[in-house]
């Protein structure tokens, strides 16, 4: 299987860096350091082609937007049929209140909804309105934890890069737990008592560079009811994971009802737009929450929303990607034991982080760029996702190309 040259990429990377500080930014720059494309030129289903005509397999999704395909004739035309009427106005359109319905119908915690643009318009809305409505300062959030890239977020990472820009302060109210610890949630909440506005969490533990953790059984259940007796407002980050585990909610499968959930990503199949979702209880506190955006109120990629949405449900789509998830893990994992390899596939089966057992870091990361050059598109510190759109002859040629990435990572080492 020949590997892919990628000179124009490069090329395209030197004009970048020229005018664009580093090149490439924020999370795909993440990939930087490693063989691969930097710039695609087209995508199609479940694939796109680089600017030097290569084509790739994607199990990134654009980092979790792609759910329903790239270029989904279902979602586009109905975007443009909003273009068409009309996108960036001075009112907004009746397909806001459209879309807020059928995620009110559809989501089993929602009697509400705010709309921006990316999932930190939804978390750093969340966290506000949950202050307005306790009066109290404290967040509490899972260590590892991601949120977007607000500064009481970003100056609790530890991480120079991310912290960089932000100050001490910016991190004085948010207080770290690890994943999973019901004690230590207790502990903070009797530490901090009346003064814990929200607690925020992903439903299931997805950090980089570390195997994915399910939430432990009654965990949420547990949780929950100590939000409850101490007046803490439980938030759902599913900005990641939306319509992935349960398409009415993360919260449907592990049996709890949180306050808020945060959507992004896959709302909207790529078209930039991200929900806030919360109870009757918080809906006074929310529209005295003042938070905008010049583009929150775009028309068409709610309408593009709208379709999406609809589209999961017809498609069982959750279901849907859990199989294929399954699927592919397990066909990963044997083709690993084929070649002496030990391949841990960790986290919901619809967003898999992958790992090599047994070795150092470095190694798994040229197991990745060997898949990677071969036109599977993986990356080594991220969770993955799979579409609707993901078929066998993709896992397949999946398979084909990891069993070709382990030949080449054995025959480097012996």
């Amino acid at each position: 299987m020949d590997i892919y040259p990628t000179d124009e990429s490069e090329r395209v990377f030197n004009r970048a860096k020229a005018v664009i500080p580093g090149g490439i930014f924020g999370h795909y720059a993440g990939a930087l350091g490693r063989p691969g494309p930097r710039f695609f030129s087209r995508s199609e289903g479940a694939h796109f082609w680089d600017v030097d005509g290569n084509e790739y397999i994607d199990y990134m999704c654009a980092y979790g937007p792609m759910i329903l395909g790239y270029n989904n004739e279902v979602v586009d035309a109905a975007a443009r049929a909003q273009y068409e009427l009309g996108n960036t106005v001075s009112l907004a359109a009746p397909i806001m209140v459209e879309l807020a319905e059928l995620l009110v119908e559809k989501v089993a915690a929602a009697d509400w909804a705010l709309f921006g643009k990316n999932g930190g318009d939804s978390t750093g809305l969340a966290v506000r309105i949950a202050r307005a409505a306790t009066g109290r300062n404290k967040i509490v959030k899972i260590r590892d934890g991601y949120h977007g890239v607000a500064p009481w977020m970003m100056a609790s990472t530890g991480d120079p890069r991310f912290e960089a820009g932000t100050i001490s302060e910016d991190a004085a109210h948010v207080i770290e737990i690890p994943w999973n610890d019901l004690a230590a949630l207790r502990q903070v909440v009797s530490d901090h008592r009346d003064d814990v506005a929200c607690f925020i969490s992903s439903p299931y533990d997805h950090p980089v560079l570390r195997d994915n953790t399910l939430p432990a059984e009654g965990y949420w259940r547990e949780v929950e009811a100590v939000c409850r007796q101490n007046g803490v407002t439980l938030i759902i980050d599913e900005v990641r994971s939306g319509f992935r585990i349960n398409l009415g909610g993360a919260n449907v499968s592990y049996g709890f009802t949180p306050d808020m959930i945060c959507f992004g990503k896959a709302l909207g199949n790529g078209y930039p737009i991200s929900a806030l979702v919360g109870s009757d209880a918080l809906k006074e506190a929310a529209q005295g929450v003042f938070y905008t955006g010049t583009q929150f109120f775009n028309a068409a990629p709610m309408a593009a929303a709208k379709a999406t949405v609809e589209a999961l449900f017809a498609a069982d789509a959750a279901s849907q990607m859990t199989s294929t998830g399954q699927a592919l893990n397990d066909g990963l994992v044997n083709v690993a034991h084929q070649q002496g390899f030990e391949l841990v596939a960790s986290g919901v089966p619809a967003m898999p982080y992958f790992r090599l057992a047994n070795v150092d870091m470095e190694t798994h990361f040229r197991w990745v760029d060997e898949c990677v050059k071969r036109g599977v598109y993986f990356l080594g510190y991220h969770n993955h996702f799979v579409s609707t759109v993901h078929g066998q002859a993709d896992m397949e040629r999946t398979f084909e190309v990891a069993n070709e990435a382990f030949v080449a990572l054995r025959e480097s080492t012996d």
